[in-house]
């Protein structure tokens, strides 16, 4: 019976990493930099949370609880905590705001079920028509955001699973999309019997293409008339006619990443960790970051990311850099993190997060 249950479980495993790999090379990730600029939604693309943005998200094979709902969804379920809220903000390109919130809650013989929600902060812009390019004298506000909701569960003391529903609503004036997406990931811990060593893996949103609908795209149409005097006025309702907007794909990628945490002592930690990423319509990247721990208090992370597409010159991210510190106030775990991360052409990020465990 031992023998039967010990073959089950390797089958299981294997199977679990087939259906995922399956699942990521069958999720049409062609053309990838050919294609750059012409999907949508790409504040999916935007990342959360100041540890994993700080090691350039290349630790999605053991980044963990809340912190993993964006990078791997499967991270969740290794959680901690009883429950688990998360808030981040994001001086993001072009002064864009990006504020997050996320909240967990582990359930015993369940999983974890976790509630997410991203928005973009872009600020008044004001409207110009063809009469008046210099503006109207009015504004209007974009208003993007992502919801989402994950369920992620220990298949055993080394597998975990996740999978994210997001729903995305975009509105720009008088006109908006939304559409649906999923991620699914996974991850496997001292893998091949090696402690330490960590495998990741995750697809991130794959859904049906969104298209912009709205009044905005109504275009009055110019009377037609039957008199032979061309300037005659016609004292009759005008008429409009719709444009139709062209139907957009998700940024949808591919991710498979290795970790790994040498032993070193009870007080201090390493993590190092690589990940590969190929994008439906942009190049491949690579990710490589490491974090050092002292005492599980007091953290330091870098990270660097490179595209090295020839056809994706203008990728505009590269180092990467923040520190954390984790307290515990009696019945609150308090982690706050702070992460750099270098751009071209615009001023770098800052992110800040603060997360309380219960």
């Amino acid at each position: 019976m031992k023998i039967v249950i010990k073959i089950n479980r390797y089958a299981e495993r294997i199977l679990v990493l087939i259906a995922f790999i399956a699942l990521g090379i069958n999720c049409a990730f062609a053309g990838g930099g050919s294609r750059n600029g012409t999907g949508g939604a790409n504040e999916l693309l935007i990342p959360v949370g100041a540890s994993s943005i700080a090691m350039s998200g290349a630790n999605i094979s053991t980044v963990s609880g809340i912190d993993a709902l964006y990078w791997n969804p499967a991270g969740a379920a290794h959680m901690t905590n009883s429950a688990t809220a998360l808030f981040s903000h994001m001086n993001y390109i072009a002064d864009i705001g990006v504020e997050y919130g996320a909240v967990s809650a582990n359930f015993s013989g369940f999983g974890v079920v976790s509630l997410n929600l991203k928005t973009l902060s872009i600020g008044a812009i004001p409207i110009t028509t063809n009469e008046q390019p210099d503006g109207t004298g009015q504004t209007y506000t974009p208003q993007f955001l992502v919801a989402g909701a994950t369920y992620s569960r220990e298949l055993t003391d080394r597998i975990a699973i996740g999978l994210t529903f997001n729903y995305i609503s975009e509105t720009i004036s008088q006109v908006n999309a939304s559409g649906i997406a999923f991620n699914a990931g996974l991850q496997y811990l001292d893998l091949a019997d090696i402690r330490g060593l960590s495998f990741g893996l995750v697809v991130k949103n794959i859904g049906p293409q969104m298209k912009y609908s709205g009044s905005g795209l109504l275009v009055q149409a110019a009377p037609i008339g039957s008199t032979s005097d061309p300037t005659q006025a016609f004292d009759r309702a005008p008429s409009y006619y719709a444009i139709q907007a062209a139907a957009f794909d998700l940024p949808s990628s591919f991710e498979i990443g290795f970790g790994y945490n040498p032993a070193i002592n009870e007080t201090n930690m390493l993590h190092i960790s690589a990940d590969y990423q190929n994008n439906n319509f942009s190049g491949d990247v690579y990710n490589v970051g490491a974090e050092y721990g002292y005492n599980q208090t007091f953290f330091l992370r870098a990270g660097y990311s490179i595209s090295p597409n020839n056809q994706d010159q203008n990728y505009i991210y590269g180092f990467s850099a923040g520190a954390g510190i984790a307290y515990n106030l009696g019945t609150v775990d308090l982690h706050v993190d702070y992460a750099y991360r270098a751009t071209k052409y615009f001023n770098g990020n800052h992110i800040f997060s603060v997360s309380l465990g219960f």
